[in-house]
């Protein structure tokens, strides 16, 4: 005779000669109970999450800014569209709504420096930030890399604040897709490439 175990809901099951006999509160499911996320075990959670190294920039009537971002990703291909998550706790920030435009930058495994540059650990100015790169315009007049994986140039259509961060969102009004190159990857607290 063969028989075959498995976990049936709240049962244990076994199966003998094809029919199933359930043998009741032999195996219990255990009970998952919500517990308190501090902002740290969230952190060090997340840096378990894999994300593409990004550099977002404005210019305009508020100022030249740019921030290196991990939390960017695609909206919709009807029109196109992106969002880009930013600290709105920090007020140099603000040229990115003020100036109505903003272009996000993918970077190449190459382009690590730029990123630190950009992330506001070294506490370099904003013209010591750009001096890392080769930057032109397509077509808002938001700063874009040359040389970056993708370049997604955008109006600002709408924002979202929620808790320490305000969403951009953006048409993409012009677009530049570079050589095919390794892409800059931050996971574990520590840069790598793809």
């Amino acid at each position: 005779m063969h028989v075959n175990h498995f976990a049936c809901g709240m049962q244990y099951a076994a199966i003998y000669n094809g029919s199933v006999h359930l043998a009741s509160n032999q195996w219990k499911s255990p009970v998952l109970k919500k517990n308190d996320i501090g902002p740290q075990a969230y952190r060090d959670a997340m840096s378990h999450f894999a994300g593409h190294v990004h550099v977002v920039t404005t210019d305009g009537p508020a100022g030249r800014r740019g921030a290196t971002v991990i939390a960017a990703c695609s909206v919709s291909d009807t029109p196109p569209t992106i969002l880009v998550c930013l600290n709105c706790e920090n007020p140099k920030n603000e040229p990115f709504v003020k100036n109505g435009r903003f272009a996000l930058n993918t970077l190449a495994s190459d382009q690590e420096a730029l990123s630190v540059g950009f992330s506001g650990l070294t506490g370099l100015p904003v013209e010591e930030r750009f001096a890392l790169g080769d930057w032109d315009v397509i077509s808002t007049g938001a700063p874009t890399l040359k040389g970056a994986l993708a370049v997604f140039d955008c109006e600002l259509i709408d924002t979202k604040d929620l808790a320490t961060h305000r969403v951009l969102f953006g048409k993409v009004t012009g677009l530049r897709t570079g050589d095919n190159l390794r892409p800059l990857i931050y996971h574990d607290r520590g840069y790598h490439a793809l």
